[in-house]
């Protein structure tokens, strides 16, 4: 009878079908970030690259033009701010298509400036709006980058965890939890949940979330990892299975353990990634000021000189 309770919990264990939804969010989020930054890496090496060719410099017409090109492009960015912020934008249009309106002309935008430079600082205040506007631009990337983090929100966050909770028979309600054949990994998932739900939500646990967490999560998922290798192996002998049955339930568990570690660690990273978002903005804000002012005051010299 005992035996027969143990197998009943390891199958219910392997057997369950976890929510798949948040590792497809996850993969599509890395897969996108993956694209875009290949891609402005090849932009921006293209853009460098056309620079070294000699067929045109900053003050002839041609980069003269794309200077220009380039500097409109980086004010109508301020157009998204316009539609997001004032109630008489509002029927401006899908807020969707004015997002990547802004991300296009934000990458453009300053290629055609570093077309323009050829890459190549002249006068302190060339020099300057250059790299204001570099850091404007990359100060983008990095507000794409924690936007992805934040758009879903907290509650779908929390919606799969809780999911995975009642399913792996983690919640107080459930009195045997699937996890009841291996007790200290049980124990360490509700450990390590536990342990950082509890942190408070300041800048230095923010960090620490953000590039400190992913890795303990990879430790923790080793151990309980290594214990289900040990268990489950012993269960394998008594219970008779088959080496395909073992490998099976190896691989199921396995899973379930990294995907509800993975879901811990996307609850308690939500609240890092929005305040890091919310800092980034305090940031971000007054480059865009730099960049305009030093901006306007190039080309005016440029025209009166």
């Amino acid at each position: 009878m005992a035996i027969d309770k143990v197998k009943t919990s390891t199958d219910q264990a392997v057997e369950m079908p976890p929510s798949a939804a948040s590792d497809r969010s996850t993969v599509q989020v890395l897969a996108g970030d993956t694209v875009v930054y290949l891609l402005l890496i090849v932009l921006v090496w293209g853009t460098w690259r056309i620079s070294q060719l000699g067929l045109f410099s900053a003050g002839d017409d041609t980069g003269y033009w794309m200077g220009v090109t380039g500097a409109v492009m980086m004010l109508l960015l301020l157009l998204y701010s316009l539609r997001k912020r004032f109630r008489f934008t509002r029927s401006w249009g899908n807020i969707r298509v004015w997002f990547w309106f802004h991300m296009a002309l934000g990458v453009l935008g300053p290629l055609c400036i570093l077309l323009h430079s050829t890459f190549r600082i002249g006068s302190l205040n060339a020099g300057v709006a250059l790299y204001s506007m570099v850091i404007v631009a990359v100060s983008g990337v990095v507000g794409r980058f924690l936007y992805q983090r934040v758009n879903r929100g907290l509650d779908g966050e929390k919606t799969d965890l809780e999911t995975l909770q009642r399913k792996a028979g983690l919640t107080q309600e459930d009195s045997r939890s699937r996890l009841a054949f291996a007790p200290s990994v049980e124990n360490r998932l509700k450990g390590f949940e536990a342990h950082e739900m509890a942190r408070k939500e300041t800048l230095l646990n923010a960090f620490r979330h953000v590039f400190w967490l992913p890795i303990r999560q990879y430790r923790v998922y080793r151990k309980c990892a290594r214990e289900l290798d040990v268990v489950l192996p012993r269960m394998a002998k008594t219970q008779h299975w088959t080496h395909e049955d073992l490998q099976r339930r190896r691989m199921r568990s396995k899973k379930m353990v990294s995907r509800y570690l993975h879901s811990v660690v996307r609850v308690t990273q939500y609240s890092a990634y929005s305040s890091l978002f919310a800092l980034w903005h305090v940031a971000h804000i007054p480059f865009v000021y730099l960049m305009i002012v030093t901006a306007l005051v190039h080309v005016y010299a440029v025209h009166a000189y």
